[in-house]
């Protein structure tokens, strides 16, 4: 039980919210906590001279969203970008033990959970009584790893219904804007080997939490291109 609490836990940081202030475009975001864990800071500011999310994680992590209703038929292209300061030292987001990164978007997708397998299904059942809402179906993660190859899709060891493609690795494009450009859907069948859901939800985060040291980078507007 304690280790289904656990895992539940884990999952919830997707879920539980609290109110952060509105960037300037007016929309709504929600600074998403996880229970037990020191949050990450999120403040909208600018940097090099272009308007930017500045993320600082020390020993912490949370989850900035913002609600999406995307159909999955108009899924196309998405744009995003980010400026790293430094990896997190030792870290590996194939690691649960490690699992830390400077840098991630996330996009959550919708679907049919109960034809999900009893296990998954329970751990969703159990996020849901702790929190009042469903995980997603699915999440799609693009991050920055230290050291995994560009191109490595990873499946969560938490919940198989996560799972991350590296887009930056290592060191050597550090302090400069990155600008990343995907098909959504290609990578979800990528990673998931299925079509997608409709698109619920958009996120960064940044965190150093399982390393216990720090990480701070700046995140530019993700542009989606519906088709």
């Amino acid at each position: 039980m304690i280790r289904r609490l656990s895992l539940a836990a884990a999952l919830a940081a997707t879920l539980v919210a609290c109110t952060t202030p509105s960037p300037p475009d007016g929309t709504e975001w929600q600074v998403v906590t996880l229970p037990g864990k020191v949050p990450t800071r999120y403040e909208w500011s600018a940097k090099d001279g272009r308007p930017a999310l500045q993320a600082d994680s020390e020993r912490s992590a949370a989850i900035l969203r913002k609600r999406l209703s995307v159909d999955a038929r108009r899924l196309g292209a998405v744009s995003f970008s980010w400026w790293v300061q430094d990896l997190v030292p030792g870290a590996s987001v194939d690691d649960p033990e490690r699992e830390d990164a400077p840098a991630r978007v996330l996009f959550g997708f919708g679907g049919e959970w109960r034809r999900l397998p009893l296990r998954t299904r329970m751990q969703f059942e159990l996020v849901q009584a702790l929190t009042g809402e469903m995980p997603p179906y699915a999440t799609l993660m693009y991050v920055w790893d230290s050291q995994l190859p560009i191109g490595t899709v990873v499946v969560s060891r938490r919940s198989d219904r996560i799972r991350k493609i590296v887009v930056d690795s290592g060191p050597g494009e550090l302090r400069r804007w990155r600008e990343h450009r995907r098909d959504l859907a290609a990578d979800f069948r990528l990673a998931f080997g299925e079509e997608p859901g409709p698109l619920v939800s958009l996120a960064y985060m940044t965190d150093s939490d399982n390393t216990r040291s720090r990480a701070r980078a700046w995140y530019g507007q993700v542009q989606l291109q519906p088709q």
